[in-house]
């Protein structure tokens, strides 16, 4: 696959700041997820990548630093040839007819994590933890976490998510010693726009 363009010249290059300084942390957590500090995160069995791939609109998250004032957020993965995934994200800046920045990536997975577990990378050679801690059976919504428990989102094919999937996602966090009332809730463009 080819590497797509940025999409917007500034915008492009605020997001990229923004991945680059959060890249600077990512290693670091990733490194100390591997030590006893952290209680074990389990992750799905398996993952079809091809299944996967496609567009994927931000229902909730952990918030963090570098999706500042985030809303309509976007994440697209497409399959490479050579095994890996390109990654675009897109986040519209304050409102959903605000400004568009986009970041993009490469995703490689972790051996013998059964493409459970991915390393993400905006800034070669930095990379982070994206571990698909729950998955629908259809592929139509996913929790993302990593070892430290410092980062989360939901995520869903659609830009809404129903409120008893949402609920049952939910209720099921502190299992994997995640705080729910953590979680914020990201403004999407509404269905059928």
């Amino acid at each position: 696959m080819r590497n797509r363009k940025p999409r917007t010249g500034h915008s492009h290059r605020a997001g990229q700041k923004a991945v680059m300084l959060s890249l600077g942390v990512l290693p670091i957590l990733g490194s100390l997820a591997c030590s006893a500090f952290y209680p074990s995160l389990p992750t799905v069995e398996s993952v079809d990548l091809a299944r996967y791939a496609g567009k994927w609109y931000e229902i909730a998250r952990y918030p963090n630093f570098f999706e500042p004032d985030c809303v309509g957020v976007t994440a697209e993965y497409t399959l490479r040839d050579d095994g890996r995934v390109d990654v675009l994200n897109t986040c519209r800046k304050l409102t959903l007819d605000g400004e568009v920045e986009t970041i993009e990536g490469i995703a490689r997975t972790v051996d013998g994590s059964s493409n459970a577990k991915l390393r993400v990378s905006f800034f070669p050679p930095f990379e982070g933890d994206y571990w698909i801690i729950e998955l629908d059976k259809n592929y139509e919504y996913a929790v993302v976490g990593e070892p430290s428990r410092s980062f989360l989102w939901i995520l869903s094919r659609e830009p809404e998510l129903d409120s008893e999937t949402y609920a049952a996602i939910l209720a099921n966090l502190p299992n994997l010693n995640y705080d729910p009332d953590r979680l914020e809730r990201v403004t999407q463009i509404p269905t059928g726009n």
